[in-house]
């Protein structure tokens, strides 16, 4: 089953990324479904899906399913793409739905059974809880925190919208990817990375209000990843 899998999300890449071009997507974008790129690229995910299959005869129904899906959803996300709805969330959508119809492929050749009772394994619940506290509950602590002190310079207009919440939800999920596969050094070539780039902030500053600042919020950040990383494995152990 995790062959098949493997195989069928291999020829989702190449067709859908490797070798599809900007300048196919802009003309899909532009002609809809009178591009003819719209169709080239299915007769590459055709021709993907025969490579990787070795163009087994038993699997002409899944191939089929696959192909003629792939082209009703992108031909659904092209109409969409001037809707109000963000291409971010198209192109999500869109690939969930190429995963979907994957995974319905596979089950139909190599069934695998799925109980709802998996959702509720501690271990899962676990992991569940401590990537929510690591993102979303930290952000919200630290910006609890933080909101004690008021700086300008962290009003600046140039940054981008809430890009310093996302970088910190990034460093400390890779905190505490680290933590769990007990990969110590990669804390230590992250905190390095974000002195560097830090760097320019921090010799910039006029004062030692915005040094400041930074560290507070760089070890208050660190700390919450190392805090429910040490905790999840502990708790690893008990569950």
């Amino acid at each position: 089953m995790l062959t098949l899998f493997i195989k069928l999300i291999l020829a989702h890449f190449l067709g859908d990324f490797l070798f599809q071009s900007e300048k196919w997507v802009i003309h899909k974008e532009k002609h809809k479904h009178k591009s003819k790129f719209l169709y080239w690229h299915i007769l590459v995910h055709l021709g993907t899906l025969l490579l990787v299959l070795q163009a087994n005869i038993n699997y002409w129904l899944g191939i089929l399913i696959i192909v003629i899906s792939h082209y009703s959803i992108d031909l659904i996300k092209l109409h969409l793409l001037n809707s109000k709805l963000n291409t971010r969330l198209l192109f999500t959508l869109d690939q969930l739905a190429h995963l979907a119809i994957i995974a319905i492929v596979v089950n139909m050749y190599e069934p695998y059974s799925f109980k709802i009772e998996t959702i509720y394994n501690p271990q899962f619940l676990l992991f569940i809880t401590n990537i929510l506290g690591v993102t979303v509950v930290s952000s919200i602590i630290m910006k609890t925190i933080i909101s004690k002190w008021y700086l300008e310079e962290n009003t600046n207009k140039d940054s981008l919208k809430d890009a310093g919440a996302y970088i910190g939800m990034l460093e400390r999920l890779f905190i505490f990817a680290f933590i769990a596969l007990h990969y110590w050094e990669g804390i230590g070539f992250l905190l390095a990375a974000k002195s560097v780039f830090r760097f320019g902030d921090l010799s910039k500053s006029k004062d030692r209000k915005l040094t400041e600042y930074i560290l507070i919020g760089t070890l208050i950040s660190f700390g919450l990843a190392f805090l429910f990383g040490i905790e999840y494995m502990y708790l690893l152990k008990l569950v």
